[in-house]
């Protein structure tokens, strides 16, 4: 009689790589990195059926930390080579990772019809309202009148991006906020995230105690579930309407169809391969 296996449920600490993080002291994508291992752990995803993709930034290193596949690609195409992927390999389960430098501002075209297109997977921003790897400038999510930069001193004088009212406009199916000082909560929210059929959004406010030292208080000002899930897409407007940004909790869900068009092999490896004979 042939013996039974029994493999030992994978620790969140198996999700992790031998690397050592090289983020600053304090910063808020450690507790991210620990939500997102928790999350696989939690849904026990075979580290070979799963990628993590990224794009440039402080909070881009995640594929480097994490033993499942990874692509740290360039700046802003995250969502463009998640997309790619989880076409071609629909068995995977695809999760991009980046800031909101690189998701709202040179990848924001890509975040837009990420969120239309609906293809199954996750999207993490670890938003902190500045370019933390360059050093310190204003972002797309940064308050107008923050004089934290050289090269804004006065202000950027331009009205902030809201990403979860800009992916619900899109059509996004899930959409969520976390904070990264409770990382059990974004765990959870990460986890119902990668659950979810079609795709799914999630911001994550990860303080930078760098360049933005003031953000050390959010914590005293977080709301902590606060947002009521809603299938309603008014509702979830209407929230966003008198929200300060500093509730968290998942604000929508709804099912949509899932752009998953069919596999056809047209050419065959031997073929492609004969192309590039000069």
């Amino acid at each position: 009689m042939d013996q039974v296996v029994q493999h030992k449920p994978l620790t969140f600490k198996d999700y992790k790589s031998d690397y050592k993080p090289v983020w600053c002291p304090g910063c808020g994508d450690f507790s991210v990195l620990a939500s997102v291992t928790k999350a696989l752990a939690e849904l026990q995803i075979a580290r070979e059926n799963c990628a993590v993709i990224s794009g440039i930034g402080c909070s881009s290193r995640i594929p480097a930390y994490t033993s499942v596949y990874g692509f740290h690609g360039i700046h802003g195409r995250a969502l463009a080579s998640a997309t790619g992927l989880k076409v071609a390999r629909p068995d995977l389960t695809v999760i991009a990772t980046g800031g909101d430098g690189d998701g709202f501002s040179i990848g924001g075209n890509h975040f837009l019809h990420a969120c239309r297109r609906n293809v199954d997977m996750t999207y993490i921003v670890m938003d902190n309202e500045v370019y933390g790897m360059t050093k310190g400038q204003a972002s797309p999510t940064t308050a107008s009148d923050w004089e934290g930069s050289k090269l804004t001193p006065h202000g950027t004088g331009v009205s902030p991006f809201n990403p979860l009212a800009v992916a619900l406009s899109a059509g996004a199916g899930f959409v969520a906020r976390g904070f990264a000082g409770d990382p059990n909560g974004s765990a959870k929210l990460i986890t119902q995230a990668i659950q979810h059929k079609g795709f799914s959004f999630v911001q994550i406010l990860s303080p930078c105690v760098t360049f933005r030292p003031e953000q050390t208080e959010w914590k005293k000002i977080i709301r902590k579930g606060e947002i009521s899930e809603t299938n309603a897409l008014a509702e979830a407007m209407a929230f966003l309407a008198t929200d300060d940004g500093f509730s968290t909790g998942v604000l929508y869900e709804t099912q949509r169809p899932v752009y998953a068009p069919k596999q056809e092999e047209k050419y065959s490896v031997k073929d492609i391969e004969a192309s590039f004979e000069l």
